[in-house]
């Protein structure tokens, strides 16, 4: 059984930085791409960014763009976020998914509808 654990949220001021996990278990963990999510009191999920199984192919969201980075380290079958030059609008809650198969090298899904398992999520709140 996939096991999703998100970690490393919490209040920070605008312009602070924050550093997500995402520890898995259930399963080998370099096999699969994986994917950052959020959601926004009112608002859709949506995408954040999204990994390759080696890790060596991101996908980050324009709305994050050159202030998030993801990563995973298949050794630690753990997955990150960092959360750099935070913005008020940055408040949600912040899930890690997985999907149930990862049939190319080059995966990075980004749609809800590719992913099959999911953390309980971890709250990050951004003053301003």
């Amino acid at each position: 059984q996939v096991q999703l654990v998100e970690s490393g949220g919490g209040l920070v001021q605008a312009g602070g930085n924050l550093r997500l996990s995402c520890a898995a278990s259930g399963r080998t963990f370099s096999a699969y791409a994986m994917g950052w999510f959020r959601q926004a009191p009112e608002k859709e999920r949506e995408i954040v960014a999204a990994i390759n199984r080696s890790g060596d192919i991101t996908y980050i969201a324009n709305s994050v763009k050159g202030r998030f980075t993801i990563s995973k380290d298949n050794g630690k079958s753990t997955l990150y976020l960092q959360m750099n030059s935070l913005k008020p609008e940055d408040t949600a809650v912040y899930y890690c998914a997985a999907p149930f198969n990862s049939e190319s090298y080059y995966d990075t899904p980004k749609s809800l509808k590719e992913y099959d398992y999911w953390g309980q999520g971890t709250q990050v709140t951004v003053s301003s």
